[in-house]
């Protein structure tokens, strides 16, 4: 049941979708081949090893990989196993959507912060991120360490 603000209002689509993986080469070469996504950013921080494809809508992908074997990341892929991980929605307004999402029956993590999810309610679920339309992206922005072509 919706409740207060409708979902279009609140929701505007797709920022980008995350996959897990054990190999991130592996996996960035998977990906370029089976896409011929060739743009990429890669870093690696915050025990993870990422990798960025920019798709032509404005969307993206990210690959995301454990840099050790003890990382929260690590841990996922033992849990969940690879694969897709993270739908992030941009939404217009943080708190709108959370009130509209708490409205309708969602859990959500991380209230209060600038990085708030909601919390899937079965293993085979992907996780939400809601994603405000003006918060920049780091590799995307100009905060990267390196861009590949």
């Amino acid at each position: 049941m919706m409740v207060g603000k409708s979902y279009d209002s609140v929701f505007l689509g797709v920022d980008h979708l995350v996959f897990l993986t054990r190999d991130i080469k592996a996996s960035i070469i998977n990906w370029e081949r089976m896409l011929s996504l060739h743009t990429r950013v890669e870093h690696t921080e915050h025990g993870v090893a990422q990798a960025f494809f920019r798709l032509p809508d404005g969307t993206f992908i990210e690959l995301v990989a454990p840099t050790d074997d003890d990382s929260t990341v690590a841990q996922l892929i033992e849990e969940k196993g690879e694969g897709f991980y993270v739908l992030a929605m941009q939404v217009t307004n943080m708190l709108d959507a959370q009130a509209f999402l708490k409205a309708n029956g969602a859990t959500l993590r991380g209230e209060g912060t600038d990085r708030v999810f909601v919390v899937p309610e079965a293993i085979s679920e992907p996780t939400i991120q809601l994603w405000p339309i003006d918060r920049p992206h780091r590799w995307r922005d100009g905060t990267t360490k390196r861009e590949k072509n």
